[in-house]
């Protein structure tokens, strides 16, 4: 279990992350190649698709804070998560999401399937 609680952390270090060189080189290494990555909002496959959704909630929501909100709960080669977008650590989300991830027999996550339980007001 705890080493979906790091993958899931390593995950949302990825969505937070502002350099997008930095970015790409954590989702080569934490993502397969053709992982898919799908949500509401998007349906991607690869480490360019998954990199544009994330830079496009970067640009979206400047400043803000993806944060693991609860304790992950896993087993076998997948975890659940909340996380919440936040202005600052702690903070009452904007944005509450719930995602699902699969992983691979070596670690790496090889799908993303993603939930959006509260969205900002327009």
């Amino acid at each position: 279990m705890s080493d979906l609680t790091t993958t899931v952390s390593r995950y949302l270090d990825i969505w937070n992350e502002a350099d997008a060189e930095k970015r790409a080189a954590a989702i080569a290494e934490l993502f397969t190649a053709d992982a898919p990555y799908i949500d509401p909002l998007a349906a991607v496959e690869g480490h360019e698709g998954f990199g544009a959704v994330v830079a496009g909630a970067r640009d979206q929501f400047k400043g803000l804070t993806f944060e693991l909100h609860g304790t992950v709960d896993a087993h076998h080669n997948q975890a659940r998560f909340q996380w919440g977008l936040v202005t600052e650590p702690g903070a009452e989300p904007i944005a509450i999401g719930f995602d699902v991830l699969v992983t691979d027999e070596a670690g790496r996550i090889k799908a993303v399937y993603g939930f959006l339980d509260k969205v900002p007001a327009a």
